[in-house]
């Protein structure tokens, strides 16, 4: 079999384990949605401005949430559930099989990635059919590299992540530390205006911010904006590319002692 056939076959068989654990795929689902519905009855009826774009609250959330999704199926699903496989064995005696490493891990990326498009296109029908949001005809090529890019990145920092978690104990207060607070000052959770110099310099220094104004920027672009938001999807990439070398140089298949 190709190299390319035995990553679609892992695709297929992590898709299977996926849905055949019903309590993780629903909450996996449930909680983006959970989390724009509550931030949309609480702060929804004010309004702001992005990009010289004059919108409600209501449908900056679902740019934010629809950043958040990926982040959660791509960045702390991967951490935790590659620790886990880590610590039960599971990844050890994957590496024993003829399956290469690289095949494997390339296919929960995959998988990742096809959660987090299915989680922001619920996001979009959401928003759409409650809060009058739309996604601009001529954005939506920005949106795909913007998509795909975030996907890639935190995929690629999920599995970096696990090399600093030294067990599946650890792993949900690890990773969620590692991601919880930057939500906060990430225009993500809470549209920033104006915010102290600190923290919006604290905020532009890590990827969720990069990725949540790239998303702002599809959804509200400037006049005459594609919505292509070339900076911050370079940033992106550099720490997609960071994460990848540190998960090649250090990730582990063996559970630590």
């Amino acid at each position: 079999m190709s190299s390319m056939g035995l990553v679609l076959r892992q695709v297929r068989f992590t898709n299977k384990a996926f849905w055949r654990n019903p309590a993780a795929a629903f909450f996996t689902f449930a909680f983006p949605l959970l989390f724009l519905v509550i931030f949309t009855t609480l702060f929804g009826s004010a309004g702001i401005t992005i990009n010289g774009n004059d919108v409600s609250v209501a449908t900056f959330y679902i740019t934010g949430i629809a950043a958040f999704s990926v982040i959660t199926a791509c960045y702390t699903n991967i951490a935790m559930s590659l620790t886990f496989a880590r610590d039960l064995g599971v990844l050890k005696r994957v590496k024993g099989t003829p399956l290469p490493g690289w095949a494997y891990l390339a296919a929960r990326m995959i998988h990742a990635v096809v959660i987090a498009i299915l989680l922001v296109v619920i996001c979009l029908v959401f928003g759409m059919l409650l809060y009058d949001a739309a996604l601009p005809a001529a954005s939506i090529p920005a949106f795909i590299v913007t998509l795909a890019v975030g996907a890639a990145c935190f995929s690629a920092l999920g599995m970096a992540v696990t090399t600093i978690v030294p067990n599946a104990d650890a792993a949900p207060a690890i990773v969620n530390a590692t991601i919880l607070p930057l939500l906060f000052v990430s225009d993500v959770f809470i549209p920033l205006q104006d915010p102290p110099a600190w923290l919006d310099v604290v905020g532009k220094i890590f990827p969720v911010r990069h990725f949540s104004e790239a998303m702002q920027q599809v959804f509200f672009p400037p006049a005459g904006s594609s919505g292509f938001a070339a900076t911050h999807l370079a940033v992106l990439a550099a720490w997609g590319a960071l994460g990848l070398l540190v998960a090649v140089r250090r990730f582990s298949w063996e559970p630590r002692r």
